[in-house]
């Protein structure tokens, strides 16, 4: 029991990270990114490269593939999220659908559908492991993810509350107009927006590699996890996200305990009823409001 809660929030540290970039994007643009898992997938297959063909550490990776997929990110936003918005709301997530199936498949084309892996490249950081009292034994790895999940969070929570970009980036969310009034570039602040959120998606590209697998088409179910994980947590909510990853690791590593079927299930169980409830007690709350 003791040892499938740990595994279970230091699992929840990943499904935070990787869901950081889509909760961010969201509470500042109200846009949903399909693309995101892809995305992520394109920074694993970016560090993979560099790391087989020039012999690149996936850390000194990062280097070369973080502002990469900054830049990605402010033309993303700038030259087809932007335009998107005009036409009204459902266009956007319906150009970031287009966008994962465009990613999904150039890098089947390119990659092939071998599964392929980072931890070769991390040496013994891939097995390398932590024992606590009691007999329970945690990946060290997993608790690298874990910290660096809740330094992205403390990150993105303090440029959003004291510095000038992240005080001009949340005055644009609430109100772009009003913002352009006062001497805000509202284009601009979306755009250094995405730029940062794709920043935190190379660094969840990176640890999913390192954990795991990944392949092509791997983009969706990391897309599904943090989708879930951000409802979990409230969607625009930077510190509930990390909780919603929690609440989705716990779940999936008790249901794995029950049947290993349970894994999914029980995850999917639980954004459903979480969903239910922050669907149903608005409803019940201004029902109460008007019968009172």
């Amino acid at each position: 029991m003791m040892n499938s809660l740990i595994q279970g929030i230091l699992l929840g540290g990943y499904y935070a990270l990787i869901a950081s970039g889509l909760t961010f994007m969201f509470s500042v643009m109200r846009i949903i990114n399909l693309a995101h898992g892809s995305l992520a997938v394109v920074a694993a297959y970016a560090l993979f490269a560099l790391a087989k063909n020039l012999g690149v550490s996936p850390f000194t990776g990062l280097l070369i593939v973080l502002p990469l997929m900054a830049i990605a990110g402010f033309l993303l936003q700038r030259f087809v999220l932007d335009r998107s918005l005009r036409a009204g709301a459902l266009v956007p997530i319906l150009a970031t659908f287009g966008l994962a199936i465009v990613l999904d498949n150039t890098l089947f084309e390119i990659f092939g559908a071998n599964t392929t892996s980072l931890a070769p490249f991390v040496g013994s950081l891939s097995y390398d492991s932590i024992e606590l009292p009691g007999g329970i034994y945690v990946g060290v790895l997993a608790v690298y993810i874990f910290a660096t999940a809740v330094v992205v969070l403390v990150g993105l929570q303090l440029l959003l509350s004291f510095t000038p970009i992240g005080r001009a980036i949340r005055a644009t969310s609430e109100d772009p107009d009003t913002a352009g009034l006062v001497g805000i570039n509202a284009r601009l602040m979306t755009a250094t927006a995405a730029a940062i959120a794709l920043v935190t998606v190379g660094i969840a590209g990176a640890a999913l590699g390192m954990r795991g697998t990944f392949d092509a088409y791997s983009g969706g179910a990391q897309l599904l996890f943090a989708f879930e994980a951000a409802v979990i947590g409230g969607a625009g909510s930077v510190w509930g996200t990390l909780l919603g990853g929690i609440v989705l690791a716990l779940a999936q590593s008790f249901g794995a305990q029950i049947s290993p079927l349970g894994f999914l299930i029980a995850g999917h169980a639980v954004f459903f009823l979480v969903l239910f409830v922050r669907l149903l007690l608005p409803r019940l709350a201004e029902r109460m409001r008007r019968q009172a």
